[in-house]
């Protein structure tokens, strides 16, 4: 039996994974499956990516080039030949899933990879896919793409959705340790996908169904949202009542029940949070639904980095100065504290707004030290060390990002103006502006 001997691969270990595309979400759980003893065979299209890794490098800060060496001492290898997907018993997709210019899903890359990959699938063998999604990807794009290659999907082939659930930077949660939702197209499907995330994952969650594990997801997601875009709009109001939100969140989240504390900040960033929701809103009208609720707060949070910049031009003119002309440093440009992660950095929004208003843009980033060829954003800059000499020589340092290697103390005594976005300045100052 087909599904059994694919189990006992699994099993003994001798089954052979392939994980396609070597990003924040696969190259984490590469080094796991690699840690257990599987074979793993990487793809992805960027033949600098592979080169990187087959030398041992690392091109994501928090994992060690040591860790991709070990790695490769295991058995672990890397190709953009798709045609070796035949070679692996489990091909689990790892691929972006942004949003295009009219903010609808753009699954561009989760189609054009199973398309690679179709032609060299084979039985006995469990096809993942980990890319956040809306509900129906799985059965209604991936479902019959493989079944045109004549395979029965729980039968002779397998095919689940698993959502990534990784957490860059947090030394709290590991790939091995965050428990692993996982749906199946069928119960054979699902068996299958459990035994195999289930040999490196210490909990994995059976679902119903694949659409019940990308529904799952999205909630996951888009509470996080809602609630940043809560807070985002207390902000605002607590501003202008002349109230400090951060320490009104501060006394809420004494409270030791029915209350969580979310933070606000100059937008959100990252691969989940801001495009995620929209996966469910484009979805829900295909069935007659208005997600008014989730567009409110998506409407909010897109509004953020315009709020900063107010307050910014608001603290320049207090000081007889404009925007035009002005030189200011963003400190931090990753979307989030302590990563060198920059998808959707508001900070990067913030700085294109600032230019466009005439200021003179600079960053200073210890994660960051000279600025990615991004798609859509353009800066032909490099990290501005921090000295007391640096600091003092702009016009306003505006706080995006709050990593914690930043010297604040130092930025404290010498910046001429500070705008904080992060609300790490807790104690009032003449110099220091809430934002």
């Amino acid at each position: 039996m087909i599904k059994q001997l694919l189990l006992n691969r699994i099993a003994d270990k001798s089954a052979v994974i392939g994980i396609v595309g070597l990003g924040y979400v696969g190259l984490p759980l590469m080094l796991r499956f690699a840690e257990v003893g599987y074979r793993v065979l990487g793809f992805d299209i960027d033949q600098r990516k592979v080169e990187a890794l087959l030398a041992g490098q690392s091109y994501i800060e928090h994992i060690s080039a040591d860790s991709i060496a070990t790695a490769l001492e295991r058995s672990f290898s890397a190709t953009t030949d798709f045609s070796r997907a035949h070679e692996v018993d489990a091909l689990i997709l790892c691929v972006p899933t942004p949003l295009n210019k009219y903010r609808e899903p753009d699954l561009s890359f989760v189609l054009n990879t199973m398309d690679s990959l179709v032609p060299y699938l084979r039985p006995g063998q469990l096809v993942s896919l980990e890319s956040t999604t809306y509900p129906g990807t799985t059965d209604e794009e991936l479902l019959p793409r493989i079944s045109s290659r004549g395979l029965k999907v729980g039968d002779n082939i397998f095919l689940v959705f698993s959502p990534e659930r990784e957490d860059p930077g947090n030394p709290n949660f590991t790939t091995r340790t965050i428990p692993k939702v996982c749906g199946g197209v069928t119960a054979s499907c699902l068996e299958v996908g459990v035994a195999l995330y289930g040999k490196v994952i210490d909990q994995v969650v059976p679902l119903s169904s694949t659409r019940a594990a990308e529904m799952t997801k999205l909630l996951e997601n888009i509470h996080r949202a809602v609630n940043i875009g809560l807070v985002n709009e207390m902000k605002i109001v607590a501003d202008k009542m002349g109230i400090d939100i951060h320490e009104v969140i501060r006394a809420a989240a004494t409270k030791p029940f029915g209350f969580v504390p979310y933070y606000p900040g100059p937008g959100l960033g990252g691969h989940c949070i801001p495009i995620d929701p929209f996966y469910l809103t484009w979805k829900a009208r295909e069935y007659g639904v208005n997600t008014r609720f989730i567009e409110l707060a998506g409407e909010v949070n897109s509004t953020m980095p315009d709020y900063v910049v107010s307050k910014v031009a608001a603290a320049l003119n207090q000081r007889k100065k404009a925007i035009n002309g002005s030189r200011i440093l963003v400190l931090g440009i990753a979307y989030k504290k302590n990563v060198d992660d920059m998808r959707e950095s508001p900070s990067v929004f913030l700085m294109e707004k600032l230019r466009d208003l005439g200021a003179q843009i600079a960053y200073s980033d210890p994660h960051v030290l000279v600025f990615p060829q991004m798609r859509e954003h353009h800066f032909d800059l490099q990290s501005v060390p921090l000295t007391a000499a640096s600091i003092a020589s702009y016009d306003c340092v505006l706080l995006a990002t709050d990593h914690d290697r930043f010297d604040y103390a130092l930025i404290k005594a010498q910046a001429q103006l500070i705008v904080d976005s992060r609300g790490k300045y807790l104690e009032a100052s003449t110099h220091i502006v809430k934002a």
